[in-house]
């Protein structure tokens, strides 16, 4: 498929009750692997991508290496994908699409742009996000390219009390209706895990909604039955593997310790 294509597929892969399902990868290791695994498309993680290199999350991977990383799974794997974008690597909004533009150019068919405020507090006021997000769809636009931007909302990751999240879905409100306005194609809200909170975001919202999965998030067929069109993994793949790798080189080396121990008796 060429990218264009992809991208069309991507956006028809979102369907409420059946939803897109990402496990979420990191490099193109993890591209060939979750490609073969049955995968509709990919998705990177933030979080897992810099972890896999060494950085902190937080656009502290170089945006010169996310976009190799980016071509490398492109051509790993014939699947459409999409690349956890943070806040855009700027702030003013011609600067962003410019950012999300050399992403596209790498092969990307999507990008996550979340509204929370990189390396500051709290997130963008709908009024700084919106630009933002209507600059990467103008320049989609020019390229001809239905380009997906899952607009990304950190207001209910950023409270960790989730008894608190029914007083911010008003706000959630407000931003899915102004994103969809500028142009966005989805809109996410990790940190939501409450299944009657779930559900009256995937009625109210005219974009289709993102949930990440979490211990505490409905089971993939009950997040289906409640709306969501896409559900994520977020940074639990990779951690998943890494603990897998750490304990299998721990027996290792601790067998290894074993048998030095016993040569030294035995000696």
């Amino acid at each position: 498929m060429s990218q264009v294509e992809k991208a069309e597929e991507f956006a028809r892969l979102h369907r409420k009750g059946d939803p897109l399902v990402l496990f979420n990868i990191w490099d193109a290791g993890s591209a060939k692997a979750v490609t073969e695994a049955g995968a509709k498309a990919l998705a990177t993680g933030s979080w897992s991508v810099a972890a896999a290199n060494g950085f902190g999350d937080g656009e502290a991977v170089p945006l010169s290496l996310l976009a190799v990383i980016t071509r490398l799974i492109s051509v790993t794997s014939p699947l459409p994908v999409s690349v956890d974008f943070e806040g855009g690597y700027a702030v003013e909004p011609d600067a962003v699409a410019t950012n999300v533009e050399k992403i596209m150019d790498h092969g990307a068919i999507g990008i996550n742009f979340e509204d929370q405020v990189i390396g500051g507090r709290g997130v963008h006021p709908i009024e700084t996000q919106v630009p933002r997000i209507r600059a990467i769809r103008e320049m989609a636009t020019r390229r001809e390219i239905p380009f997906f931007i899952n607009a990304r909302t950190d207001l209910f990751l950023q409270e960790s009390d989730t008894a608190h999240h029914q007083l911010l879905l008003d706000e959630a409100y407000r931003r899915a209706d102004a994103f969809a306005e500028a142009g966005a194609s989805g809109f996410f809200a990790p940190g939501l895990v409450d299944a009657e909170l779930i559900k009256a975001l995937c009625d109210r919202s005219s974009l289709p909604v993102n949930i990440m999965v979490r211990a505490t998030t409905p089971d993939n067929d009950t997040m289906a039955s409640l709306g969501v069109s896409r559900i994520s993994y977020g940074p639990a793949p990779y951690r998943t593997v890494m603990g897998m790798l750490k304990s299998e080189a721990e027996a290792v080396y601790e067998q290894g310790r074993r048998d030095g121990d016993a040569s030294a008796i035995e000696g």
